[in-house]
């Protein structure tokens, strides 16, 4: 069972990944329009603010996926020169701390979504969309992040 969660998991932080390309690819569309409508004199509303929501979809669906391919910034320079009970109690400790505070940055992020739902919040720019709608892919993300680094920290208990 444990095995299939684990695959299971691992195709989550790939499609997570998968998300985080298409996110980029409509940063590049909104950003190509805006330079095509400037040259052909005309405006489309809200397409700084658009591609910025996607700019921060993208930062947050990638989380999950660069971490669990280690393309994230981590102690590894001070794990090398260690072995044995300290390497392994440091990996642990830093996996703890960083569940710690991935699972708090999920948390408020949610709780964040629910709030600018119930009020029904709506951005400043132009386009006055319901915040909430942007929100989401940054809270889903973020908690795909805790998922990812919190599977990692039991990954690392359960060795050896």
């Amino acid at each position: 069972m444990l095995k299939s969660l684990d695959r299971n998991l691992n195709k989550l932080y790939k499609f997570s990944g998968y998300v985080a390309a298409f996110f980029l690819i409509l940063v590049a569309v909104f950003i190509l329009i805006g330079i095509s409508s400037r040259i052909f004199g005309f405006y489309i509303r809200g397409l700084a603010e658009y591609s910025g929501y996607c700019m921060a979809a993208a930062s947050f669906f990638a989380l999950a996926y660069t971490f669990v391919e280690g393309g994230h910034i981590r102690i590894t320079l001070f794990l090398e020169k260690l072995s044995g009970v300290k390497k392994r109690f440091i990996e642990i400790w830093c996996l703890s701390v960083a569940s710690f505070f991935s699972g708090y940055l999920a948390f408020y992020f949610i709780k964040m979504l629910i709030i600018s739902y119930k009020f029904q919040e709506r951005s400043e720019g132009a386009d006055e969309i319901l915040i909430w709608i942007p929100q989401s892919s940054v809270a889903i993300g973020s908690t795909i992040f805790f998922i990812s680094v919190f599977h990692q920290f039991i990954l690392t208990i359960k060795k050896h």
